[in-house]
């Protein structure tokens, strides 16, 4: 059975392309967290995103950046974000949004939860990774602990 994101990739279900190529597809988000919230896809269906091959994920992650910064010229903008989603869906997807934030260092995760934080139930499973400058990188696995709306 086809994944939602495969059927907007065959036109199947309206969506609003942003970029595409032979291999993806980056397309507006229908619930955007900011201005600019794209999608990145790849056309061929796979269901978790460490299981597309090292050249393939380079490729998307290649593909992201060019949507980014046409993106930057697009829309004003101090920095685009790029985060791994979808452990709710039966596909991968990588979100890419404006950083309406600037460059935030060891903010970041934080103002991704606050960013979030009305769409997060108690009990949710979130894995957050983060890549920086000279290639470092860091993951955790939170079991998120709070029900409620967020505290002006």
């Amino acid at each position: 059975m086809a994944t939602i994101f495969s059927r907007i990739v065959a036109g199947e279900i309206p969506s609003h392309k942003v970029a595409e190529d032979d291999e993806f597809f980056a397309f507006l988000d229908i619930n955007p967290v900011a201005l600019g919230h794209t999608l990145v896809i790849p056309k061929k269906e796979v269901d978790y995103i460490f299981d597309i091959d090292d050249p393939m994920l380079g490729r998307m992650v290649a593909f992201a950046k060019r949507v980014a910064r046409a993106q930057e010229t697009a829309i004003e903008c101090k920095r685009v974000g790029l985060a791994v989603m979808g452990l709710e869906v039966p596909s991968e997807k990588v979100m890419v949004n404006i950083e309406r934030y600037g460059n935030t260092s060891a903010a970041t995760l934080p103002l991704c939860i606050w960013d979030f934080e009305d769409k997060l139930k108690k009990g949710d499973n979130i894995i957050f990774t983060a890549f920086g400058a000279g290639f470092t990188w860091g993951a955790v696995y939170v079991k998120w602990g709070y029900d409620g709306k967020k505290e002006s």
